[in-house]
Parts: structure tokens; C-alpha cells; sequence
């Protein structure tokens, strides 16, 4: 009996520790992709005015009046900064976190899609790095305003000093937006209340309004966002489709299953 159970004598630590590495690992990531990304400039600032271009034509061009707003109110400036540079990766952390005691089958697709738009994301900031409005005449970088009220530095959302490690044209999609459409959506698949379901699009809404008032993201990068997330959810469900089809055959080597069948047929024995 000793010998079945000493393979998985800690399997839930085990298994937060794994997972724990993973969430690290895409943050180390998303952080980094500044070291192979193009830092120039100028057809970073081309590709914003294509988008421009584009948002002009269908009417989504809101970014200008929007930033005047944040600009002029300092209370609403300086509130949409700390919600820019906090709440992006506390949310997100406690909705894995909540997801994660719920168990497996609530965790596991939500955050095969989030690693899988993340993922998709990353590799557009590679291919088509794309200057914020910030960077372009005419608008205001809110988060520089107050710099000096907050713990972030004046050049980006990252901590004082630490500028420099983050990739300033990662601006088309807006992962802030992303990530927080994931958590409506996983709030709105396995909260039990009305009023959490609501909070959770809020959530998202609010981070949507903030990114592009801020002056940190065009309308488009937030389109673009929710679209990625879409696709990591369409990738994690043909990824769990997939694994579904090998479980039966899997599921005879899982050491929980074997410990848990093992324990069950002591229990029938003893009875």
C-alpha cells in the first residue's frame, strides 16, 4: 500500500508548484519580449498610423477626446494609472488562483486559453511592433503625469528603473485588454451569482476604457486583444478535445487514480 501512495504523497503541492512555474514562466515572457522584439521607432509609428487610418474610417476613433478626459480630470488620471499598472496582473492572478481551488476541470481550459492567447499575442509583438498613442503627437501619456504618486516609473507601467525591460511598442493587441476579457469570460462561466457575472464585464470594460485613456492603446489594440482571446479559447478547446481522446488510456498511469482506486479497494476490503 505504502509503495503505491509514495509516488503522489504531495500530489496537490506538486501540482501548484508546476503550476506556479507555468504562470512565472509567461510572465517572465510577455516581460521579456522587449530583448527580441525591433525597438525602431519609426515603423513602429507607421503601423500606428495605419490603425489610425483604419479607425477613422469606421467611426472608432475615440482615443484623442477620451485621453483630453483623462488629461483634465487628475483624480480619474491618476486612479486609471494605478488600475493600468496593478490590476492587469493582480486580477488575473486571483481569477487563476480562484480557478485552481475550484479544481481541474474549471482550471485547466481557462488557462490553456490565457498561455494560448498570451502566446499569440507575443508573437504579434514580434512580427508587428506598433508604437501607442502615447508615442504619437498630440496625445499624453497619463501614467508619466503621475509618475510621482505611484510606484511606476515615467517611461512605463513597469517599476521605477525598470523602464527598460518592458517592450514599449507592444501595443497591437492589448493583452490588458485580453486578460481582462479572460476573466469576464471565466467569471461568466463558473461564478454561481448574477452580480459577480456583472463584475467581471465590468472589469473588463473598465480596463478597456483605461487602456485607451490613458493614451497606453488604440481602440483597435483592445479589438485586437478580445480577438486573441478568442482564439486561445478555440486552441483550448480542440487542445482538451484532443487530450479527452488519449484520457481513458492516460488515466490508468495518473498516480492520483491509482491511489485513489487503491484506497477504495481497501475501503470494500475492510467492509
Amino acid at each position: 500500500m505504502s509503495d503505491v501512495a509514495s509516488p503522489t504523497r504531495y500530489p496537490r503541492l506538486r501540482r501548484g508548484v508546476v503550476e506556479l512555474a507555468l504562470v512565472l514562466t509567461l510572465y517572465v515572457l510577455y516581460s521579456g519580449s522587449r530583448l527580441f522584439a525591433d525597438d525602431s521607432l519609426a515603423p513602429a509609428l507607421v503601423r500606428a498610423q495605419e490603425l489610425l487610418h483604419v479607425e477613422r474610417l469606421v467611426g472608432l476613433h475615440f482615443e484623442a477626446s477620451l485621453n483630453q478626459v483623462f488629461v483634465e480630470t487628475k483624480v480619474l488620471g491618476l486612479l486609471s494609472s494605478y488600475w493600468y499598472a496593478t490590476a492587469h496582473y493582480v486580477v488575473t492572478a486571483v481569477a487563476l488562483l480562484w480557478l485552481y481551488r475550484l479544481g481541474a476541470r474549471h482550471y485547466v481550459p481557462a488557462r490553456r486559453a490565457l498561455v494560448a492567447a498570451t502566446l499569440i499575442g507575443l508573437a504579434l509583438y514580434l512580427l508587428l511592433p506598433t508604437a501607442p498613442p502615447r508615442f504619437v503627437e498630440g496625445y499624453v501619456d497619463v501614467l508619466s503625469l503621475h509618475a510621482a504618486d505611484g510606484w511606476w516609473g515615467s517611461d512605463a507601467s513597469a517599476p521605477k528603473g525598470l523602464g527598460g525591460l518592458t517592450n514599449q511598442l507592444a501595443a497591437f493587441p492589448s493583452l490588458h485588454a485580453g486578460w481582462a476579457l479572460w476573466v469576464a469570460i471565466i467569471v461568466q462561466m463558473n461564478a454561481r451569482t448574477s452580480w459577480v457575472r456583472a463584475l467581471g464585464w465590468t472589469y473588463a470594460l473598465i480596463t478597456a476604457v483605461v487602456i485607451v485613456g490613458t493614451g497606453n492603446h488604440w481602440v483597435l489594440d483592445a479589438i485586437a486583444g478580445w480577438l486573441v482571446i478568442g482564439l486561445g479559447f478555440l486552441v483550448a478547446a480542440r487542445l482538451g478535445r484532443r487530450l479527452d481522446r488519449r484520457a481513458p488510456a492516460d488515466e490508468a498511469n495518473d498516480p492520483e487514480v491509482v491511489v485513489a482506486e487503491s484506497r477504495q479497494h481497501s475501503s470494500t476490503s475492510v467492509g
